[in-house]
């Protein structure tokens, strides 16, 4: 049975009766099918490493729930500076509109966890049990066997397997790793909660890699559908040259270099014949750029008539690639960039707040006037930390129960409360006045200060 022809009026994975399209992807040979493979398993491996690389004495990305923090490559934010992270995402996310505005939808092919799991992972089992692309769609059609029994329950036991271990490794960027793996030898009743994230998130995968698969790029992803916004003619992307390949046939005289083989269709993961021109569905993954370049290879002809290149230079006119919109998305790239540079620089590795205690503001009696504050003192740092509490006040008399310059040491990621009695003479309160908490650091510098009012009775 031939597979369905692809049209530029639908997408090809759903049917006109709106019922799901299978799309098998055959298997292709080249140099960017190489490099996807050997970049996919590079960001696999980073995927998986980064819980267990350690900078600073934490995992390079870790966003600790159970304490409220999140450490990112030696940089530790407490909840209260996850604002900063707006700054990162904004840089990131221009970042990648400047990179589609150059390379078209490069991420979606070559990073995008979604076709790096689906093509190099999920995919290589369904080859390896079912066959190529034409065994398996016989397979598809062909009556419930023993065999095909064997085959589809050994394929989809392979996937659970594989999307459960996701849903760990994903785990592990919130869980750390000891108590991790603590839970996972432990009765799943003990971590209910975590186990049924576990079990939810690889059911999940388990539906997204299994059945829905390319749907999730078409369907769901946004970035797809900003493809129009951000790419123009200018922009490097998969495309067909139509000038050298039209008109399609056979091997003769007044026809092109196409032969109209279809090669290109059938290695599309999304099912879309790229002769059609750029579409939504193209992820730039350069499967049809290989199948072509074979193809030519084998006919004696050049290579590139499926290549990387403007829409311009495929259509005969110059590429200009220095645009207005490239240097728009460097330049906001650069201010979320900068910005989340900057403030990290700026944040303090201990985290002070000094708030009054509940009840009246103030207490007097016939000698003294008593402000009661709670201090909270919290070491960000990934290794204990001594400091010293200090008073200071332009008023003179002010005095701190059990005394001025008080040292505590804190423990990596240790916080504590500590009360904080401010007294002074009656005879010396004359009006409310600024009291400043000092914390010192090792050597005497100061990390960090906060001011508070010291209340009273009025006075005229």
């Amino acid at each position: 049975m031939r597979p369905k022809a692809p049209t530029i009026d639908s997408v090809t994975t759903i049917n006109e009766d709106g019922s799901r399209y299978f799309v098998q992807p055959a298997d292709v040979q080249g140099r960017f099918t190489l490099l996807r493979r050997l970049s996919a398993v590079f960001l696999i491996a980073v995927y998986v490493m980064l819980p267990f690389i350690r900078i600073n004495g934490e995992p390079a990305v870790f966003l600790d729930l159970m304490h409220g923090k999140m450490h990112l490559f030696g940089i530790t934010l407490m909840f209260q500076d996850l604002w900063l992270l707006f700054f990162l995402i904004t840089g990131m996310g221009f970042s990648l509109f400047l990179v589609t505005a150059i390379f078209g939808r490069i991420w979606c092919g070559w990073a995008c966890p979604e076709t790096v799991f689906l093509d190099h992972v999920f995919r290589r089992f369904e080859r390896l049990i079912e066959g190529d692309a034409q065994a398996r769609r016989t397979l598809d059609r062909a009556p419930w066997t023993a065999g095909k029994l064997v085959r589809r329950v050994l394929k989809h036991g392979i996937y659970i397997v594989l999307s459960a271990l996701i849903a760990h490794m994903f785990l592990s960027y919130f869980v750390s790793l000891p108590v991790l793996y603590t839970m996972i030898h432990r009765s799943p009743l003990e971590n209910w909660s975590v186990f049924l994230f576990v079990v939810s998130l690889t059911g999940i995968l388990y539906f997204n890699f299994a059945w829905f698969r390319e749907q999730f790029c078409i369907v769901l992803c946004p970035y797809g559908r900003l493809q129009s916004v951000l790419i123009d003619d200018n922009s490097i992307v998969v495309g067909y040259d139509e000038l050298r390949g039209e008109p399609r046939g056979k091997p003769g005289e007044g026809t092109g270099d196409c032969i109209d083989c279809r090669r290109c269709v059938q290695v599309c993961p999304t099912g879309i014949d790229i002769r059609q021109g750029l579409q939504l569905e193209c992820i730039s993954c350069a499967a049809c750029v290989d199948a072509c370049d074979d193809v030519m290879k084998k006919l004696g002809r050049r290579l590139g008539l499926v290549r990387h290149d403007s829409m311009n230079a495929l259509a005969g006119k110059p590429t200009r690639f220095l645009r207005p919109r490239l240097f728009l998305y460097f330049f906001l790239m650069m201010i979320g960039a900068g910005v989340f540079l900057f403030a990290t620089q700026q944040i303090k590795p201990v985290i002070v707040s000094v708030l009054r205690m509940q009840g009246s503001p103030y207490f007097r009696d016939d000698t003294t006037v008593r402000n009661n504050f709670l201090m909270r003192i919290a070491n960000k740092l990934a290794s204990p930390q001594t400091y010293t509490i200090s008073v200071h006040s332009n008023v003179r008399g002010v005095e701190v129960a059990g005394g001025n310059d008080k040292t505590v040491t804190l423990g990596a990621g240790e916080e504590i409360q500590e009360p904080l009695i401010l007294s002074i003479p009656d005879a010396d309160f004359h009006g409310q006045f600024e009291v400043e908490v000092l914390i010192k650091g090792p050597g005497g510098k100061t990390e960090a200060a906060r001011s508070v009012p010291f209340l009273g009775p009025f006075r005229e």
